[in-house]
């Protein structure tokens, strides 16, 4: 998988996440196997770069692999200085959120209501397609509705406006999240166009990413609720993709440190206050799959993270 001058260690990619892809995480998942990591949507509004999820959204210090922020808009202009202003702060791949199915977003006409408006979409991507020397990628959804799957036509838009790679998940923005993806939208989005398409939507097991893979023909994947307390998922479909044999999920104590670790760069990363509400729903997230409910409840009710770390350390002790 090759985005412009970027080669990829493998196909699979985190998806963009608002609330969930920030530094500490995509470092984890980069060093689980991930070949691309995507930073959460930023928006284009330049009233808002001040704040400090904004600063913190824009932080690249000290990342490695390959750095692609994804930008959110409606505005032409302003993406494009959106753009300019993240690859000025070490940003290597610029991302364009059309795929977004938020309400709040939608309002604003970003995010997937973009794809309702071919015209806007256009205007849209030779802007920031030429605000900038580095890649531009774009993530879509297979349409507005499923009365209106334009995706083969914005995808094919994207190749003539000069787009390096094309995401594509596989559902409407009406559908949001619910049902099961669409993957023969994404194999007619991937035989209508040359550059390279990642398929998305649903991909939670090393067999279903290489079916997914299969089905569409795509280039790469992207995963992005199903790591969401499972970062490891990440090394387990790169195993399965390369050897056909399953890897063995992670021992307890690989878990404890895992996570620990990403408690401690999120207290790093956002200071205590910040990263004490952050790293609750990550926690969260973690105990879920070990189907701890009742820690779960009890650590969302910690209020300091030094309580945060001990809490979760007498716990992998009574394990």
């Amino acid at each position: 998988m090759r985005i412009g001058p970027y080669q990829l260690d493998n196909q699979l990619i985190v998806a963009p996440m608002a609330g969930v892809t920030d530094l500490p995480f995509r470092t984890l998942c980069r060093r689980l196997g991930a070949g691309l990591a995507v930073s959460e949507m930023l928006s284009s509004n330049p009233r808002v770069w001040d704040t400090d999820k904004s600063r913190s959204r824009m932080d690249h210090s000290g990342e490695d692999g390959i750095r692609s922020v994804q930008i959110a808009g409606a505005e032409p202009e302003l993406m494009a200085q959106a753009a300019r202003l993240n690859v000025e702060r070490g940003a290597q791949i610029i991302d364009i959120n059309m795929g977004c199915p938020a309400k709040k977003v939608n309002k604003k006409m970003a995010g997937s209501a973009l794809m309702r408006e071919p015209d806007r979409v256009s205007r849209i991507l030779d802007a920031v397609v030429g605000a900038v020397d580095v890649p531009v990628t774009l993530k879509i959804r297979t349409g507005w509705d499923p009365e209106h799957r334009n995706g083969v036509d914005i995808a094919q838009l994207a190749e003539q406006h000069g787009i390096a790679a094309l995401a594509v998940h596989g559902r409407t923005r009406q559908c949001m999240y619910k049902g099961h993806a669409e993957y023969d939208t994404i194999a007619a989005i991937k035989q209508s166009v040359s550059i390279p398409v990642i398929a998305n939507g649903d991909i939670d097991s090393p067999e279903k990413a290489r079916q997914v893979l299969t089905d569409t023909n795509a280039d790469a994947i992207m995963i992005g609720r199903a790591a969401q307390g499972r970062p490891w998922l990440f090394r387990e479909i790169d195993h399965f993709l390369r050897t056909g044999t399953q890897l063995a999920a992670p021992n307890q104590e690989e878990v404890r440190g895992i996570m620990l670790e990403h408690l401690d760069t999120l207290h790093g990363f956002y200071g205590d206050e910040r990263g004490l509400r952050i790293a609750r729903k990550h926690v969260g997230w973690y105990l879920s799959h070990q189907q701890q409910d009742a820690v779960r409840s009890d650590f969302n009710r910690l209020e300091s993270a030094t309580a945060q770390v001990e809490a979760l350390t007498r716990f992998f002790d009574q394990v």
